[in-house]
């Protein structure tokens, strides 16, 4: 697995990159702490998709979907989940379904109905560094 250790320009400049080339339908999820720049790296990633709006933490929303060019950029945050039973309430199924770019954080609340075909990006704090993180692809 690739690791490597970026600021939070850094970060999002390697999200941008990333962004541009993935091939679509697409399903992310990003695993990390909070504070580790999950949001940050979907912010980047989104962006190159060329979304219309800034994306924003949809942590009490859960879900936010965004337009791009490429098609939707659905961004779900499953923070607030208590148990994977409530995925159909959030439409569970119509987000397997989709045909664009899924990007999710705190996966673990999803664990088994995730697709078999997901990217994992993980994030981390590196001790003594408040300022870097350590990615892992």
């Amino acid at each position: 697995m690739p690791v490597a250790e970026l600021d939070e320009a850094e970060l999002s400049l390697w999200g941008e990159r990333f962004g541009r080339a993935l091939p679509l339908p697409a399903f992310v999820v990003l695993r990390g702490d909070l504070g580790a720049g999950k949001t940050t790296l979907v912010r980047a990633i989104a962006r190159a998709q060329g979304t219309l709006e800034p994306v924003s933490s949809p942590t009490y929303g859960i879900v936010r979907e965004y337009v791009s060019p490429r098609g939707a950029v659905v961004h779900i945050d499953l923070y607030r989940l208590n148990s994977v039973d409530e995925l159909h309430q959030i439409g569970w199924e119509d987000i397997l379904r989709a045909r664009g770019l899924v990007l999710i954080e705190w996966p673990e609340r999803a664990e088994d109905a995730l697709p078999p075909e997901h990217i994992t990006l993980h994030l981390e704090h590196v001790p003594g560094r408040p300022d870097v993180r350590r990615l892992t692809w």
